[in-house]
């Protein structure tokens, strides 16, 4: 048996979410004695300049002896998050229309032909520089 056929042969159950960048594996997996373990794995998109890319991977190996204090620190975690924070994403970066600081789109702004307020532009005076 190759270590293929083993690693096909131990996975037993598996579930993928996808959230942007971002792939995380939840796969149920056996032990050598038959019993399973959760395996929960990060894996991140990079793309270099050139239009290559890799991934990075972090994993995280759960055993049952630990899946109930596990649920249940995570649960707490996210409650509090939930509770103080709410349910909405804050962080800008994360919104699908989100654009970079200094991406000005004044036709999607306004239909009108208004110039940017003088309180967007910042005086600079020569004396300064």
């Amino acid at each position: 048996m190759t270590e293929n056929d083993y690693t096909e042969q131990e996975e037993i159950f598996s579930q993928v979410l996808r959230a942007g960048r971002r792939t995380y594996f939840f796969d149920v997996r056996a032990t050598k004695a038959d019993d399973f373990y959760l395996t929960i794995t990060e894996s991140k998109k990079f793309t270099h300049d050139d239009g290559s890319f890799h991934y990075k991977k972090h994993k995280i190996y759960l055993y049952k002896e630990d899946f109930q204090e596990f649920n249940d620190m995570l649960n707490q975690a996210t409650s509090y998050i939930i509770n103080h924070k709410g349910e909405e994403v804050i962080s800008e970066r994360h919104q699908k229309d989100y654009k970079k600081p200094g991406d000005v789109d004044l036709i999607n702004e306004s239909n009108s032909d208004e110039l940017p307020s003088s309180e967007s532009f910042t005086d600079i005076k020569f004396e300064d520089i």
